[in-house]
Formats: structure tokens, C-alpha cells, sequence
């Protein structure tokens, strides 16, 4: 918690960084005028340097002086950064938003990571309470997007969004209020409202059941979303209102459900569940998907496909998941013996790829590397020759490990890199140094991940290193080259198209956590083929 041990330092801190300068709602400005003296005045620039960094100290300082009893009345659940990044770069596969909102903001954790993902995007944020309201218009400011960014003091229920032209990304964690704590009011509005769609609700429903309803009510065809709430909506019949959305209005297109043993909230005992959906959808099934971790869940996107037919009959959903994926006896996940990573970005090609001998620099620091698939392709079984893949200038971060002779030569590359403003790019600039791309070792197998035909699975031979247009397959133990081979073999003649995600075009792409989830056989079996 640092410098700010009470609430009294968490307001001052909001006004140490600005916020006095927005537009602030009576109820903001009395927290100011009641908590303005009393104690040290925070560090502003120790503060605004770690929002602008990607961290949330005023919200991780909330969370821990006031207690998650104390949170409940208003269902503050704070997200870990994972599941954040998860449920973006599931938004990053659809088309860029022209806004993002936020309807249950808190302190802003999902705005700003989203404001980083989708850097042209309008910003929405709505708070009812006035202290996360503070401390999101300060994690705006800090962060440097205020310009883009609108905070509203008030309901997202009765919110007016105007209509935009460019698709809306709906993305947080909705409040999670029982319905003994809603007002009467809002039931009714609950009732009114979903009986407008054609649909029946209960008021026995949760305040994130209304949250859900909302976004149908505000979304428009093209906008899509991603929330994460408790799962037992699924399940229990006041849910019945949200599952009937999903296979209508809102256009449920998959749900991803957190293992209660994860411990998905730090401050919750909840079964998490991440549910997608995009307005306008009528794919005939959704996907569900059950993990035990929330470093499983990857950029979503995974899960057996359930027809919207066999989901409309059930009336439990988590019943449909536990036969979701089915491995067959004696074969085991992809995943499960092989880590799958992509390759390392750049940031800049252009500067940080060369044909062999075209940059005057230590071979020390140029990597041959896979940088087109076609070269996976065109290898076939195994990688062999390096002579003419291009080369990937990785310097070290420290630049005084090298040698006077070698620093020369960096310093006059980084001369000539510097006037294409490489540095300031986004990819460089966000590195621990800029000069640093930072390769991955070099990977066994190597893999193509999208193309108009299965991937390639390649036999790494001479310990390419590969940029992001593969992926690594790297064995969780060590494997001897024959069950590689045998590996190899497996993927190339059982991996089919269909197991990709097909995109407009005819492109059909595996991310790496969709190519951890292809079955091989076990490891016992792929000794037994090689006679090991």
C-alpha cells in the first residue's frame, strides 16, 4: 500500500494528480473538501509514473483498506491484470472498436488497458460511486487520456450513449449486487425493459443480469463484448433472462468458466465466467470452454461448440460443459507436453531484420532467424540450412557487456536507427530497453499459424530463432531428437484446417493456446513409435 494507508491519502492523491481540473460531480467534490487536510501529500510523480506504466496503486490501495465486506454493498470486485489481457485480445480478433465502454468502471483497470490495446478508440467510463469515480478521472489523467477519455458519475442503465458509426467494444466486470440490495425501481425497470425485447425476467435476478440487459438496450448490429461475472447465471432460473439473450439480441458467441480452485478475485469466492458476445451474431453454436487457471484461459477464442439448438433446450449450461472437450484414452493435449509461444515482435522490421551481410555489426548479435512462414514451408520436414535467412539484430540490454571494438559498431547502427524515430515506437518504447527485441530461444519445432492449408511443423535443425510469424513449440522436459521427430510426424499428417479459426478471406489462423489444445498421443505412445 505504500503512501497511502487510509482513504483520506487515496482522495489526496486524486487531487495531487489533477483531477481537480475535470468536471467533478457535488458528491466528488465533497469527498475532496472533506479529506483535503490531514497527513502528507502524496507523491504525484511517483504515482503518475506507475498508472502510466499499465499498474492501478490507487485502486490496489482502495482494495485493501476497505474490506471486500465493505466493497459488497456496491459489488467492487477488482480483476487481476491477466483476465484483462485475456478478454482484449479476444476484442483484438474483431474488428477496432471506434469506442470502448466501460459500465462498472471502479478505478479504471479495464479502460486503461483497453485504451492501451485500441490507441484510436473513443473512452466511455461510468461509475455511480464517487470515490472510484476520483480515482478513475486520476488514473485517466495519469495515463495521459484525457483528451479521448468521458467519465460519467451516474447509472449505466439510464445512460445516454450516443450512436456511433464504428463498432462499440462493451468490456468490465460488471457490480455483482443480490437482489435484496436493488431497489425496487430498478427491478420493475428490469421486468419492463426485458419484456420490451420479448424476453422474461425475474427480479430475483443480480445487478450484473441487469448490466447484461443494458447493453442490449444501448448496443446497436457490428458492437461487441466481453464481461466477467459470477457463473451461477447459468444454472439458476433467474439467469434464464441472460441465457435467452444470448441466443437471441445479444448474440452470445462464447463463454469461458474459471475454476472456483483458481481463485479468480483475490477478495471473492466465486466461480468465475467470461461471457463474449457480439450483437447481430447468429453463428448456429457457441463455444464453452471450462479451465482450471486463469493462466489457461489465453486469448479465449477456445472451446467445443454447442449448437444454440441444444442450449435453447437445456436449462443448465454448466451441465453442457463438463463433455465439452473430450480427449481420447492414450492421447493427451498439445499443451501438455509442449509450451506453444509466437514469436517475438520487432516493433520495426524494417530496422531489426536484414538479409545476411547487408548490416555492418558483431555476429554475436545477429540471430538467423524464420521470418517469412514461407520459409517453414518451403523447409518441409526439417530445417537445415541458414545460409539465406535473414538475420534479427538482437543487442543486449546492457550495451557495455560488448567489446570497444563491437560498441562502435552498435552505436553507429543505433546512429542510423535513431532517424527513423524507431525509438519512439510503441513496441520499443514499452521494451526494457529500446534497442533490445528481446528473441525467444531457439524452439525444436517450429510452426506456421496461418494460411489458406494446415500448419507446417518443422524440425529446427539449425536453432533458428523466429519472429512473430510462427510459433515455438518448447517441451515442458527434455525430449530426445527421434520422439520430436515423431512428434513432428504426428502434427504435419493429423493437424487439419478445420481445427483453426477461419477468417474472412479463407485465411484459417491457430493462436497458441489453440495449438496447445490439439490432441496427440501421449508421450508413452510416442516412445513406442520410435522403439524408445
Amino acid at each position: 500500500m505504500g503512501q497511502l494507508q487510509t482513504l483520506g491519502d487515496v482522495v489526496r492523491a486524486t487531487v495531487v494528480l489533477g483531477v481537480e481540473a475535470e468536471a467533478l460531480t457535488d458528491a466528488e467534490r465533497a469527498l475532496i473538501e472533506e479529506h483535503r487536510d490531514g497527513g502528507v501529500a502524496p507523491d504525484a510523480d511517483k504515482l503518475g509514473a506507475e498508472i502510466f506504466a499499465g499498474g492501478d496503486p490507487l485502486g490496489d490501495a482502495y482494495a485493501e483498506i476497505v474490506s471486500a465486506a465493505d466493497r459488497r454493498p456496491l459489488g467492487q470486485t477488482y480483476t487481476p491484470a491477466p483476465i484483462i489481457e485475456s478478454m482484449l485480445a479476444w476484442a483484438s480478433r474483431r474488428p477496432k472498436p471506434g469506442r470502448i465502454v466501460d459500465p462498472g468502471a471502479g478505478s479504471g483497470r479495464y479502460l486503461l488497458a483497453a485504451a492501451r490495446a485500441f490507441p484510436e478508440a473513443d473512452l466511455v467510463a461510468l461509475e455511480i460511486d464517487p470515490l472510484s469515480g476520483l480515482m478513475l478521472r486520476a488514473n485517466v489523467r495519469a495515463a495521459g487520456l484525457s483528451d479521448r477519455a468521458e467519465v460519467i458519475l451516474g447509472d449505466y442503465r439510464s445512460a445516454n450513449l450516443a450512436r456511433i458509426e464504428a463498432p462499440t467494444l462493451y468490456i468490465g466486470n460488471p457490480p455483482y449486487v443480490r437482489h435484496h440490495q436493488i431497489d425496487p425501481d430498478w427491478k420493475e425497470w428490469l421486468v419492463t425493459t426485458a419484456l420490451s425485447q420479448g424476453y422474461k425476467a425475474s427480479k430475483l435476478a443480480g445487478l450484473h443480469i441487469h448490466f447484461f440487459l443494458a447493453t442490449a438496450e444501448h448496443a446497436r448490429e457490428g458492437d461487441y463484448g466481453a464481461f466477467i461475472t459470477s457463473s451461477e447465471w447459468m444454472d439458476v432460473n433467474y439467469g434464464s433472462v441472460l441465457r435467452e439473450l444470448l441466443l437471441g439480441s445479444l448474440g452470445g458467441t462464447e463463454i469461458h468458466v474459471i475454476d472456483p480452485t483458481a481463485e479468480t478475485f483475490a477478495d471473492a469466492t466465486t466461480t468465475g465466467a467470461i461471457t463474449c458476445f457480439e450483437i447481430g451474431g447468429a453463428e448456429p453454436s457457441m463455444r464453452l470452454r471450462r479451465v482450471e487457471s486463469v493462466e489457461a484461459l489465453g486469448a479465449l477464442g477456445l472451446g467445443a461448440e454447442v449448437s444454440r439448438a441444444r442450449l435453447a433446450e437445456s436449462s443448465r449450461w454448466s451441465v453442457l460443459m463438463r463433455t465439452a472437450v473430450q480427449v481420447p484414452e492414450g492421447h493427451i493435449e498439445l499443451g501438455e507436453l509442449c509450451r506453444v509461444h509466437r514469436g517475438t515482435v520487432t516493433g520495426a522490421n524494417a530496422v531489426w531484420v536484414a538479409r545476411p551481410g547487408a548490416v555492418k555489426l558483431p555476429e554475436s548479435v545477429l540471430f538467423p532467424s524464420v521470418t517469412k512462414a514461407r520459409e517453414l514451408f518451403k523447409a518441409g520436414v526439417r530445417l537445415t540450412d541458414e545460409e539465406d535467412l535473414r538475420r534479427v539484430i538482437d543487442l543486449p540490454v546492457d550495451l557495455d557487456t560488448l567489446s570497444t571494438e563491437d560498441r562502435k559498431l552498435v552505436n553507429r547502427f543505433l546512429r542510423t536507427a535513431k532517424l527513423s524515430n524507431v525509438q519512439a515506437g510503441y513496441v520499443a518504447a514499452n521494451r526494457r530497453a529500446w534497442w533490445s527485441v528481446g528473441l525467444r530461444k531457439a524452439a525444436p519445432i517450429l510452426a506456421t499459424y496461418m494460411a489458406r492449408r494446415p500448419p507446417a511443423f518443422v524440425l529446427n535443425d539449425v536453432e533458428a530463432r523466429h519472429i512473430n510469424i510462427a510459433h515455438g513449440l518448447y517441451p515442458r522436459e527434455e525430449l530426445s531428437p527421434v520422439v520430436l521427430d515423431a512428434l513432428a510426424l504426428h502434427l504435419r499428417s493429423a493437424v487439419e484446417l478445420s481445427q483453426g479459426r477461419t477468417y474472412a478471406g479463407g485465411l484459417t489462423k491457430f493462436e497458441p493456446r489453440e495449438m496447445e489444445r490439439l490432441t496427440i498421443p501421449d508421450l508413452a505412445q510416442l516412445r513406442a513409435e520410435v522403439g524408445v
